[in-house]
């Protein structure tokens, strides 16, 4: 019997391991303005990822598809997919790691949460679908990783699916999976966010077998308590810290997507034990453009802004390094974990539509670094390659050729001058997101032209489309850093007519200096005026 090694599969399992902190937002076809589904996952870890196109394939009866040291049996067929991301009927997966007990990690199973990803988008039409293939997978083969929260998502439902190991290097695993309510979002952010689900409603919920009688066994979860039995607690329980590192950016989408809740602080706080939601329902449908912008958040406007405070610098940055706990005199500390960070490899906004065909409906809007640096770039389902600048680069050797460097170069300067170098990233930023937007309607008139016409003509016509955006963007960013760092120079700010300023610190920033060491500073027995420096 013939083996077969999936390249996509051997790549991913070297990088993406690197990444375990991300966060994921559903959003329901009926909680949207353009009728979309979407799912945003942001992969958050030190790589480079190069975004490529996996066309579909066929196999003879009796081959094998290698996975480390396992192997699976292979399918007669698998679709296209881009990435790991969406495959040809618009699936789509994100994920965020949770961890869960540990004594459940099953480390020596080959199938890890990546492979399955990229396998179901192989095998699977609907989102229903691709949970039977990863359940299926699992009771097989066993599953190799941690606790994992999956976003999984179609053009007309999104669900989300928790899984852990069952610590014996066997086959099998522990899971539940539900599907979002129509006209819901949800989010998870690296903690279980199932508890409750219902048993007997498999349109809308369904489990493994064991999903109860396995926590009975090991002791998370006792019946005779009177009190259901919940997934989360049972398989993830939380702790103040992690509460804080995870929750926190749930509930910082959701109090923007329903301000009118008015969610409370003190879960993610450690101060209740009253859960987030599993899903709300937006005070207003929600356009693409504003998942873009959720996407982007430090807690701003909130009592735990990162760009305010002693460690955000006197240029308000809120970048801090890692790691993100640490100790002063026996006291632990952490600062705070946003949905944006500095360390994000990549991040996307699938969109999902059943009112169009698959090739067209199908939207991988694709972002390099950080989210709140980055620029949203269409990638459509039909296309059959990805622009260069996506594909080339390593993470040893910079090189403005590549996307991801390009991006992380003018996100790592905007750090020296956060404040001010923002308004002129986010200038450019909203221009090219705008016009990419704009211009959807009618790129997209013309494909549907073409694929009733001709389809075969409607890859070339949409491959050519994203290509020449995603270099434009690359363009446009790359002389956004050469602009910056003209403009942001040796401590100078040129204005528009490039005449250089000395703009010292904000008056805050010296306050708080001369409030610390003021006398370090102090000019001895100096005449006080009120110059143009004075505050």
């Amino acid at each position: 019997m013939k083996q077969v090694t999936l390249f996509i599969i051997l790549f991913l399992s070297i990088q993406i391991s690197n990444s375990l902190a991300c966060t994921n937002l559903l959003v329901t076809k009926g909680a949207s303005k353009t009728g979309s589904c979407y799912i945003l996952y942001t992969n958050d870890g030190e790589w480079l990822y190069h975004l490529k196109k996996y066309p579909a394939m066929d196999y003879k009866k009796g081959e094998y598809l290698k996975i480390g040291n396992g192997q699976i049996t292979q399918v007669a067929h698998t679709y296209a997919r881009l990435g790991f991301h969406m495959n040809e009927f618009q699936v789509s997966i994100g994920e965020t790691t949770f961890t869960g007990r540990e004594e459940l990690w099953s480390k020596n199973n080959f199938l890890k949460y990546w492979h399955l990803m990229d396998l179901a988008l192989q095998r699977a039409k609907t989102a229903r679908e691709a949970i039977k293939v990863i359940a299926g997978l699992v009771e097989e083969y066993g599953y190799g990783s941690e606790g994992e929260s999956f976003s999984i998502a179609d053009p007309n439902e999104a669900w989300i699916l928790e899984m852990v190991g069952n610590g014996s290097g066997k086959k099998g695993a522990v899971w539940v999976a539900v599907k979002v309510p129509d006209g819901m979002v949800s989010a998870h952010a690296n903690h279980a966010r199932i508890g409750a689900f219902p048993l007997d409603d498999p349109e809308n919920c369904i489990y493994s077998k064991n999903v109860i009688s396995f926590a009975i066994e090991k002791g998370f979860y006792d019946p005779k308590s009177g009190k259901p039995f919940e997934f989360n607690k049972a398989y993830d329980p939380a702790t103040p810290e992690k509460l804080k590192y995870s929750e926190a950016r749930v509930w910082s989408l959701f109090r923007r997507i329903a301000p009118s809740l008015n969610l409370s602080p003190d879960y993610h706080r450690g101060l209740t034990d009253q859960r987030y939601p599993l899903w709300i329902k937006p005070d207003k449908k929600l356009s693409t453009h504003d998942i873009f912008m959720l996407a982007r958040d430090h807690y701003e406007g909130t009592e735990f802004d990162m760009t305010k405070g002693i460690m955000a610098g006197p240029y308000g940055s809120p970048q801090r390094n890692r790691g993100l706990s640490f100790y002063v005199d026996s006291v632990k500390y952490s600062w705070e974990r946003p949905i944006s960070t500095y360390n994000t490899a990549f991040s996307f906004v699938a969109q999902m539509r059943n009112y169009l065909p698959d090739p067209i409906g199908g939207v991988l809007w694709f972002g390099e670094d950080d989210t709140y640096f980055t620029c949203y770039v269409p990638m459509y389902n039909a296309i059959t390659e990805t622009p260069e600048a996506f594909i080339i680069g390593d993470i040893n050797k910079f090189s403005l050729k590549s996307a991801w460097w390009v991006f992380n170069f003018v996100s790592n300067f905007a750090n020296l001058r956060y404040s001010d170098m923002i308004k002129d990233i986010q200038l450019v930023q909203n221009k090219l997101e705008r016009d990419l937007i704009q211009n959807q309607d009618s790129i997209e008139q013309k494909a549907f032209a073409i694929y009733k016409a001709n389809k075969s003509k409607l890859p070339q016509y949409l491959t050519d489309y994203s290509v020449k955006q995603g270099t434009k963007v690359v363009a446009e960013w790359r002389e956004l850093g050469f602009f910056l760092v003209t403009k942001y120079n040796d401590g100078y700010v040129k204005d528009k007519n490039n005449k250089i300023e000395s703009k010292g610190y904000p008056k805050e920033w010296y306050r708080r200096v001369i409030k610390t060491e003021g006398e370090k500073h102090k000019i001895k027995n100096a005449e006080n005026k009120n110059e143009v420096k004075s505050f």
